[in-house]
């Protein structure tokens, strides 16, 4: 993991959890990713209705929930991940709403924000991560690949309908 520190600085990035100065930009950066990859439709998170609230949803539960920003040295946020309570599987948390701009793809920072809110989750006393995504998403679904999640099949509880695969990791 070090290398990947060393490309956040080499970057002049940081990650600090969300402020609620962060909401409108942030709510943008998700949009933006979603429409480029044919998703701005309904059953995303493109029509949810707290996207430009998210620092509300996840600072009201600090012990259960987490977003972290990517940030510039600007303090532009190139990207962000949140980790929440998912109570549809036991002992289970959500990896959320995992973007980057397009000014920082290739450069591993998806790898860095994984790990931050795997270290979350755990530190929160979840044994497990939940997510959902969708095949327009081929480079979110080799990075989940990668870091160690196993695909399974649809729940029934699915929350945002367009999406069409789900996985799992322990943690």
């Amino acid at each position: 993991m070090e290398k990947k520190m060393d490309i956040i600085e080499q970057n002049r990035l940081r990650i600090r959890p969300i402020e609620q100065d962060d909401d409108t930009e942030l709510a943008e950066l998700i949009r933006r990713n979603l429409k480029a990859y044919r998703l701005d439709i309904p059953g995303t998170v493109y029509y949810d209705e707290n996207l430009y609230h998210l620092s509300d949803y996840y600072n009201a539960l600090p012990d259960r929930r987490i977003y972290y920003v990517l940030t510039d040295e600007d303090r532009r946020i190139a990207g962000g991940v949140g980790i929440a309570e998912f109570p549809d599987i036991e002992d289970c948390a959500e990896l959320q709403k995992l973007y980057l701009d397009d000014s920082v793809k290739g450069l591993g920072l998806g790898y860095e924000l994984m790990r931050k809110a795997e270290e979350a989750a755990a530190s929160m006393g979840y044994g497990r991560i939940y997510l959902e995504t969708h095949d327009n998403l081929d480079i979110a679904i080799h990075l989940y690949e990668r870091c160690g999640y196993a695909e399974i099949d649809k729940p029934s509880f699915v929350n945002h309908g367009a999406m069409n695969r789900f996985f799992v990791r322990e943690i």
